[in-house]
């Protein structure tokens, strides 16, 4: 399969590239360092990436920003960072790129646990992640031509304990590899509207 993997750079994409990239033909795309560049944030981009790629058999996004930050001291504007960079740009693949599926193709984007299992800090991160779960679970019976879609939502990293351990006391931490079996299942199964929860 030809795979477009949105985020590739990450921890989180790097084990899905060296999951999938030992079976498919990995497309990375990201701000920089990437084989194609695009800002989930900006629709026009989203749309070029698709017209420079043609057609692949399946997007997959491990990218995405929310702010932590206490909640008295959050603000609207920190609120829409999480609704328009990791929610909309996710949203956005699915919405642009149908078209640039071949038949049966899927899209897996990524949520995480703190939808279910809030943290102190997180009040915005459990929002993202929740809607992005329900979007999936709509999306998934209405996308046309046999299309899929799923998410993978994680628990924290091994990888990123040194940046995120303070936060997560009590948390049995994944690894990257781990973690990234959940997309394999996802792109290469065949369900949809699923979240696939790792570590929890």
């Amino acid at each position: 399969m030809k795979i477009l993997l949105i985020g590739a750079s990450g921890t989180v994409g790097s084990a899905i590239e060296q999951e999938l990239g030992q079976r498919h033909d990995i497309v990375r795309a990201g701000r920089s360092h990437s084989d194609a560049q695009v800002d989930i944030n900006d629709p026009a981009s989203i749309r070029a990436l698709y017209r420079k790629l043609g057609k692949v058999d399946a997007v997959i996004c491990a990218a995405g920003k929310v702010v932590f930050k206490a909640l008295p001291e959050m603000t609207p504007e920190d609120f829409e960072l999480g609704l328009r960079d990791k929610l909309m740009g996710q949203v956005n693949l699915v919405m642009l790129g149908q078209e640039a599926l071949t038949e049966g193709g899927s899209f897996t984007l990524t949520s995480g646990i703190l939808s279910e299992a809030p943290i102190v800090s997180g009040a915005s991160a459990a929002l993202v992640n929740g809607a992005i779960d329900a979007f999936v679970r709509g999306a998934a019976i209405e996308l046309p031509r046999g299309l899929r879609i799923n998410a993978v939502s994680p628990t924290v990293l091994v990888e990123a304990l040194p940046a995120y351990g303070p936060f997560f006391r009590g948390f049995k931490p994944a690894t990257g590899a781990d973690v990234a079996l959940a997309y394999a299942r996802s792109v290469e199964g065949r369900q949809t509207g699923q979240t696939y929860r790792v570590g929890y």
